[in-house]
């Protein structure tokens, strides 16, 4: 065989077995008209393949084509963003195919976005939008630089007269600064309540709340010390506590209890999603509490507690509500159906936000 041909089969064959091993295009997940929704999954080694979703009450099985494509059809989902992951044989792993990908440094899961027939206040809506900024401060709490996102309402001029409020927003456990508008879409429930003229055009600032290695109590410090006195230096807001808010889920709503209630003179709103108080900061803060409670009943302008009835920390919330009513305090208790799920995250936050700077 001459030198020439030899390179051009050797090129034609290394280009055929490149593409004989790379895997064809599929799409998934894909929502159907009805909400029904398809799932796809590519190998042609696995030897089973299910989906977890938080729309499913148990795992189901895909089932394999001839081509190596493993598939399922689920049937109309509830309208809302829900995650969802594939267990390839005992590997749990995120959609290959889907870029849509849930925050959180603990599990890797896809989200999947079935759109309501009327859009849902976490759509995105033809109204006028703000901005998410990614912002660094210096923690001298915790002696190096960190990140969160500010989210600044539409028509938002940095350099203008206007003041406004700010929400300090807390994502849960093993999730990051992104998770409230990856999958809690704040913004756009903002964006949507404030066109609506339900909401007041605000700041939402969304710290990432996990300072390990430093001891996880230290994040009361640094919100107070360092993200409050950071935003209110950058940006024009107004600086008392009737234009502060704090909120967050699950052990970002066990931090919210413990950012707002040990600082009642910074926030007059202080709303908890859900929260995880098994700490020992929240031990420490209120085993043996002894609050002025008339006083942190006039400071408090808003105090709330939500949880699900099917939630796991349900009975936990519950008897948390009691105890800061024991303490003369007066917590609103917001109980709606469903669980631990950033789907009822959306819901407390579109509750909450129509409540805040009145």
């Amino acid at each position: 065989m001459k030198p020439i041909n030899y390179l051009l089969y050797t090129l034609l064959f290394s280009a055929s077995t490149v593409l004989a091993q790379r895997p064809p295009a599929i799409s998934s997940p894909d929502v159907h008209p009805d909400h029904s929704v398809t799932f796809r999954y590519f190998s042609r080694n696995a030897q089973k393949v299910t989906l977890n979703g938080e729309f499913l009450k148990a795992p189901v099985a895909l089932t394999k084509d001839t081509s190596g494509i493993w598939s399922v059809t689920v049937p109309p989902i509830k309208p809302d963003i829900y995650p969802y992951s594939f267990r390839v044989d005992s590997v749990e792993t995120a959609d290959p195919n889907n870029t849509y990908i849930f925050a959180n440094e603990r599990f890797k899961r896809s989200i999947v976005d079935v759109p309501g027939d009327q859009p849902l206040i976490h759509s995105l809506q033809n109204v006028p939008h703000g901005k998410i900024s990614y912002r660094t401060y210096q923690s001298s709490t915790l002696g190096r630089p960190r990140n969160l996102l500010i989210y600044t309402p539409p028509g938002f001029n940095p350099n203008g007269k206007t003041k406004y409020p700010v929400l300090y927003l807390i994502h849960g456990g093993s999730d990051t600064e992104e998770t409230w508008t990856k999958v809690g879409r704040a913004n756009l429930i903002a964006d949507n309540l404030i066109a609506q003229g339900k909401a007041k055009p605000m700041l939402i600032v969304m710290p990432y709340g996990n300072v390990r290695p430093s001891p996880m109590a230290d994040f009361t410090q640094d919100m107070v010390k360092d993200i409050v006195p950071f935003v209110e230096a950058n940006y024009p807001v107004v600086k008392d506590s009737k234009s502060r808010a704090v909120a967050g889920f699950s052990v970002g709503g066990g931090q919210t209890l413990n950012i707002g209630l040990t600082n009642p003179s910074t926030f007059a709103y202080v709303c908890s999603y859900a929260p995880y108080t098994a700490t020992d900061e929240f031990k420490k803060n209120f085993t043996d509490w002894s609050p002025n409670a008339d006083q942190m009943n006039k400071q408090l302008k808003l105090f709330t507690i939500s949880v699900g009835t099917e939630d796991f920390l349900y009975e936990p919330v519950k008897q948390n509500i009691a105890m800061f009513k024991e303490k003369g305090l007066k917590p609103d208790a917001q109980i709606v159906p469903g669980g631990h799920t950033w789907m009822n995250c959306k819901l407390y936050l579109a509750t909450t936000l129509p409540q805040l700077f009145k």
